[in-house]
């Protein structure tokens, strides 16, 4: 079957990988500024900062951990209660607690109402929109053109991003006393906020150009590090330590980082002498992303001989074998992962793109993939590329209204707006009366009539 223009483009699948998850339009790519998901990480720091949030008075459900691929230091809150955090930041960490030192200080602007200006303008999009729009906002800001925010990637953006998300002092201070207070309650040692700080603030004392986009965004001052230095003391939690899984988990997240990011450091960072899980997981990674498929495989194997239950090292089998071309075999990986752990939506959508793959147009795997992927969309609601394959898995099937449902969803997401209401509209006039997609097409274009056009 020949498919028409609006979902040709579907059938060739774009490439995503387990950590980067980016869409075939990735925010800010040419400044350095990819969101990037990746299930282990989110879950990592979501344990790790479980007590802190419920500190703030907050559900850990109701907070959001987004991973942004740039090696300069930074954490924001955008888009609600959602914490957008640098891999560059990450790296420069040196153990747990500086991390959730972090969360803990950006939760204190979230609990201290500081996020006001950007609450209107984000709604339900998706991470790397959220991104792309906060650059927008922020140059049309810094230059007085409002028709700034429309126009992507410009010369500045990012020095207007900054100065757009830049806290007052008195804020900052507010934020790191609640910090403190929320780690206090966590049970956990407040030193890492501390530490982390002391870090940055020998950047008082350079250029605003050469500071980190942290130091720029939150104003540092040796006054406010004296004020926590002087807490600690008093601190119930100063000598506690992070529990030994917390540690481990730091080492493979930052090897994890490290190998995908750049791989060509590995050699250096692990050589083969470093038998740690962390260093076969990095060399692993950087083997795959060098396309040396048979040390991928076998560094693969290797440690899920040593962890047969861990869902991750099952996920990086799949992402092997799918990226080899070897998918049938990649279902089977990510079938097993799913099974370790049920909740993962982002494992489950490569599943499912897997499963479209693999399954040409026979209708039992497609069916079997639109399963899997609209479980993953419960989990997953502002992915765009789960809307893309559920998208191409009917577009195989035959089923060209359903797939504009879920283009219009995907058009939507991404804040192309008069697209998706197209897509809903021509969706609307063939789709059978009170379907799922009827819904959903209906939905966006609720949704659309809610707030102004972009485009």
């Amino acid at each position: 079957m020949r498919l028409p223009p609006s979902l040709r483009r579907l059938s060739l699948l774009v490439m995503g990988t387990a950590l980067l998850l980016a869409p075939d339009r990735p925010a800010m790519a040419d400044n350095g500024r990819i969101v990037i998901r990746d299930t282990e990480i989110e879950e990592i720091i979501r344990d790790w900062s479980g007590n802190v949030i419920t500190a703030a008075g907050l559900s850990p459900d109701q907070v959001k951990f987004i991973l942004v691929q740039n090696q300069d230091l930074n954490a924001f809150v955008a888009g609600g209660t959602n914490i957008f955090l640098y891999t560059g930041l990450i790296a420069k960490t040196e153990n747990p607690n500086e991390l959730v030192g972090v969360i803990a200080h950006e939760m204190g602007h979230i609990a201290g109402g500081h996020l006001s200006r950007t609450s209107e303008v984000m709604g339900n999009a998706s991470f790397e929109a959220i991104v792309a729009t906060l650059l927008g906002i922020g140059a049309a800001i810094a230059t007085g053109d409002g028709g700034a925010a429309a126009a992507g990637a410009s010369i500045g953006q990012a020095s207007a991003m900054n100065k757009f998300l830049a806290y007052s002092r008195v804020q900052e201070s507010s934020a790191d006393q609640a910090g403190f207070r929320f780690l206090e309650s966590a049970g956990v040692n407040p030193t890492g906020l501390v530490t982390f700080l002391e870090k940055l603030s020998s950047q008082e004392l350079l250029p605003a150009s050469q500071q980190s986009a942290f130091a720029r965004t939150h104003p540092l001052s040796r006054d406010r590090i004296e004020a926590l230095e002087a807490k600690l003391p008093n601190s119930r939690n100063r000598d506690e330590v992070p529990p030994a899984a917390w540690t481990e988990d730091h080492k493979r997240m930052k090897a994890k980082l490290i190998a995908f990011i750049t791989p060509q450091q590995v050699s250096y960072a692990y050589p083969e002498s470093d038998h740690s899980i962390a260093a076969q997981y990095a060399r692993t990674i950087a083997a795959y992303k060098g396309s040396r498929k048979d040390t991928a495989l076998s560094g693969i194997d290797k440690l899920i001989a040593q962890e047969p239950k861990n869902p991750y090292f099952h996920e990086l089998k799949g992402q092997i074998l799918f990226d080899f071309g070897r998918t049938r075999e990649a279902v089977a990986s990510y079938r097993t992962a799913i099974k370790l752990k049920p909740d993962a939506g982002l494992i489950r959508i490569l599943l499912g793109q897997s499963l479209v793959e693999s399954s040409g147009n026979s209708a039992a795997g497609l069916q079997d993939a639109i399963a899997q992927l609209k479980r993953a969309q419960q989990d997953e609601p502002r992915s765009t590329q789960v809307k893309r394959l559920l998208a191409t898995a009917y577009g195989r099937m035959g089923q060209e209204p359903q797939a504009r449902a879920y283009l219009a969803e995907e058009a939507l997401l991404q804040g192309r707006t008069k697209e998706a209401r197209g897509l809903a509209n021509a969706a609307l006039k063939q789709l059978p009366a009170g379907s799922p997609e009827m819904r959903r097409a209906q939905d966006v274009i609720n949704s659309i009539d809610q707030q102004p056009e972009k485009d």
